[in-house]
């Protein structure tokens, strides 16, 4: 099992972890909720580590770029340059400690939907201890060219303007990323999710999740919800979804009238009086919701119709499915 870049996530991902947040609580000491578990949720767990504890993960973590650091030295090394293994050049963090409880008229009561006040953002912030790169005092002793010539070695060539998208993004390829791309291909082996050979799968799941608000089911629940919530005095949305998606907008809007400066970063802080009168309303709105979700038995509802739709989806997709597990699992 391998953790795998998580960067450039598909959506369809996103939105299954969405849905079992949600809808799923099962666990192997409650067979009730075991059976509501995702059908789909031991495939994607192969792509992306979801089945290892964050202990696990952590340990995994570690252990990987100790790995990945000394096969990056050795290809250094066959390039002509010294290079001293950086273990301390990233972190991994579980997010585990801290609770995030949608369903809790409490914690509902003090965060909304978690989007302008989260209890994220109340953890206290763990000092950071000073990195020095092993490699600074050999890079400074290089020439300029020199010091071209070692980061062309350790990271490939830098893209050109032809390979640069208009957002800045380009195609990451391993083969041209020097030292790191071949020494991350070697620990962590194919992204599959990324491969062009279950492209189709992953379009297929994005499909899918897609057309969730029209799952069999789902379309009377959302119209069961949509009619408490207009009762309720918060009408104007069709699913569930969009309720809590709305206060994330309001509070991009926010930010987005934050004056850029020439470098591109953005000067002053959010208009606070914005914000707090934001954080009020999306209380009162997402109290309303789960006095709405309670009163539809929106979560047990939901998550048997995700399971029905999801159930569907393997047997149609099963053979894709067990290769793209296969896939991610092999050494």
């Amino acid at each position: 099992m391998r953790i795998r870049r998580t960067s450039a996530a598909l959506s369809a991902f996103t939105v299954l972890a969405v849905v079992l947040a949600g809808c799923s609580g099962g666990s192997e000491d409650d067979p009730a909720a075991a059976e509501q578990e995702s059908p789909l949720a031991e495939y994607m767990n192969a792509v992306y580590g979801g089945d290892l504890s964050p202990e696990e993960q952590e340990q995994q973590f570690t252990e990987q770029q100790a790995e990945r650091e000394e096969l990056v030295a050795q290809c250094m090394q066959e390039q002509g340059f010294e290079y001293t293994p950086d273990t301390q050049s990233s972190s991994f963090s579980s997010g585990d400690g801290t609770e995030w409880e949608p369903d809790d008229r409490e914690w509902v009561s003090q965060y909304g939907y978690g989007a302008v006040n989260s209890p994220f953002s109340e953890e206290p912030v763990q000092p950071e201890e000073e990195y020095v790169d092993p490699n600074g005092d050999y890079v400074m002793s290089l020439s300029e060219s020199e010091q071209a010539a070692f980061y062309e070695a350790l990271y490939g060539p830098q893209p050109t303007e032809e390979e640069i998208g208009e957002d800045g993004s380009y195609e990451y390829d391993w083969q041209t990323a020097g030292c790191q791309g071949a020494a991350q291909h070697e620990v962590e082996g194919e992204d599959v999710s990324q491969s062009d050979e279950f492209k189709p799968l992953f379009d297929a799941m994005n499909e899918f999740y897609e057309g969730m608000s029209s799952w069999p089911g789902m379309t009377e629940l959302e119209a069961e919800w949509a009619a408490c919530m207009d009762a309720a005095g918060h009408g104007g949305f069709a699913t569930q979804y969009e309720a809590q998606e709305s206060i994330y907008e309001d509070l991009n809007a926010i930010y987005e009238e934050m004056v850029p400066t020439e470098d591109g970063e953005v000067s002053g802080e959010p208009d606070e009086a914005a914000r707090d009168a934001l954080a009020e309303r999306e209380v009162e709105l997402a109290l309303a919701d789960l006095d709405c979700r309670e009163e539809t038995d929106y979560r047990d509802r939901a998550a048997e119709v995700n399971r029905e739709a999801e159930q569907q989806f393997v047997d149609d997709h099963e053979s894709e499915l067990e290769a793209m597990k296969a896939a991610a699992e092999q050494d």
